[in-house]
């Protein structure tokens, strides 16, 4: 995935200050399938960078406080994946407090879980399913987009190829 950053000149002038891969992306060795990729962030009250500095390699916690906010590119290998023989849970749930501490803590065993955010999300490739507390499975499909208001959910991919998805996460007060 290729991120272009922008930001200003001594001058004051609009210039690109980046222009690669993406820094904070790691593909999951306990699930093969699975990659996080996190371009950007914002913490509440801070300027706009003008420099353009990459401020996710500071990140402790993926889930953004009240008025920050985290973008967050996910691919999830089919659901069948978790049910392979050797799919090792204890590993993949190490990797995931790893990769996402504030949110992987959140997650309950079956996917399920509950963030004070407000999400926008889109499907970029694939098929998926969101689920909320009622059971029911809303499909998804590439272009569509969700937008998550603090609500319990988890996302299925019942499909038998990868699903990727964008989300920006916006921090809110909790109320969930």
């Amino acid at each position: 995935m290729r991120r272009v950053v922008t930001g200003h000149d001594e001058n004051g002038k609009s210039i690109v200050v980046s222009d690669g891969p993406v820094p904070r992306s790691r593909e999951f060795t306990s699930l093969p399938g699975w990659v996080s990729t996190v371009p950007w962030a914002t913490e509440p009250g801070e300027p706009v960078s003008r420099t353009g500095e990459d401020p996710t390699p500071k990140l402790a916690s993926l889930l953004p406080a009240p008025g920050g906010t985290r973008f967050i590119v996910i691919t999830m290998p089919p659901d069948t994946a978790m049910a392979d023989p050797t799919f090792d849970p204890v590993a993949y749930d190490r990797e995931q407090l790893a990769d996402s501490p504030g949110i992987a803590e959140l997650m309950e065993p079956d996917g399920m879980h509950t963030t004070p955010t407000v999400d926008y999300g889109i499907v970029l490739q694939g098929d998926v399913a969101l689920e909320l507390d009622d059971g029911r499975l809303t499909p998804l499909s590439a272009g569509d987009i969700v937008i998550q208001n603090g609500t319990r959910h988890a996302w299925r991919n019942r499909s038998d190829r990868p699903v990727t998805m964008a989300f920006v996460l916006i921090g809110a007060e909790a109320d969930c």
